[in-house]
């Protein structure tokens, strides 16, 4: 569960899905910032104060992906199909309008998802890093499909991510950020996936769903989607080709494109005042 201050106000949503926790911080237009797995709205600490004192309302929910503190109920559907469901409850339970959807890695995927199938409350987008077309999950984090399918794996993961070096590895944040989260944050991160065998469950549950065929058909739609998309591309990602984020512009009709220097997949660790002056400069132009 996100626990930085810097967020704002922390508050508590029950949707149709289950129970969801987010952090609000500023007046004006929203903004809905979407993580990725095995994280929370901690991710945003640093882009959010900086959006919110140019005059926008942020929000940062904790996504149900892993780092969430409170697990969804049993039958909650979390198919990557059906998770951005929440995404769209959120906003329809808040009655939010003109709405700017920020998102990264895994939750770029998901945000295409509401850009295809829950549109109408969406005024615009970006997109940083993150999954697309073939590549959901990309090569290096596709064995966690089948892994999570094995008995035991998923809680033998959540003691190993325990362990520094482990944290550090390809197979979990080495190749996303330049330079790690500092431990408080990390703390946030694992420490549901640690603790709570419930959100081990959902995590699991979404593991085994991931698969390019949601991507792909999204894909297909987003030429219907008119409003302004921003991707902010990251010069030194070792997860995602720059090519992919060209391939995805290319299909809707108002791209644009952005590169941040001197960072990895997790631009808002990296580069969060860049990546800030980015999505301010984009909110007031489009």
């Amino acid at each position: 569960m996100a626990t930085n201050a810097q967020l704002g106000t922390e508050h508590t949503i029950d949707l149709p899905t289950g129970r969801l926790a987010y952090r609000e911080r500023g007046a004006g237009p929203p903004v809905v910032f979407v993580h990725g797995l095995l994280v929370n709205a901690d991710l945003w600490r640093h882009v959010v104060p900086a959006v919110a004192d140019a005059g926008y309302r942020c929000l940062a929910p904790d996504w149900p992906l892993g780092s969430h503190a409170t697990a969804l109920p049993p039958s909650a559907d979390l198919s990557p199909h059906a998770v951005p469901r929440p995404i769209a409850e959120f906003l329809d339970a808040l009655d939010l309008t003109d709405v700017t959807l920020i998102a990264n890695d895994t939750g770029g995927a998901l945000t295409q998802l509401v850009m295809t199938e829950h549109p109408k409350r969406l005024a615009r987008v970006v997109l940083t890093p993150c999954d697309a077309l073939d590549y959901f999950f990309p090569p290096g984090f596709a064995p966690l499909t089948k892994l999570a399918a094995i008995p035991g794996f998923i809680w033998l993961l959540s003691r190993l991510g325990q362990l520094p070096l482990v944290q550090r590895s390809p197979m979990a944040y080495g190749m996303l950020v330049r330079e790690m989260p500092p431990a408080d944050v990390l703390a946030s991160y694992l420490g549901p996936f640690h603790d709570d065998p419930d959100v081990r469950r959902d995590l699991r549950r979404f593991l085994r769903g991931v698969n390019r065929r949601h991507t792909l058909a999204a894909a297909e739609k987003l030429p219907d989607f008119t409003a302004p998309v921003l991707f902010v591309g990251a010069a030194d990602d070792r997860v995602f080709p720059a090519r992919l984020a060209e391939r995805l512009a290319e299909l809707l009709p108002d791209a644009r494109r952005a590169t941040v220097a001197d960072s990895y997949t997790f631009v808002p660790e990296d580069q969060p005042a860049e990546l800030a002056r980015l999505v301010v400069d984009f909110l007031r132009s489009a």
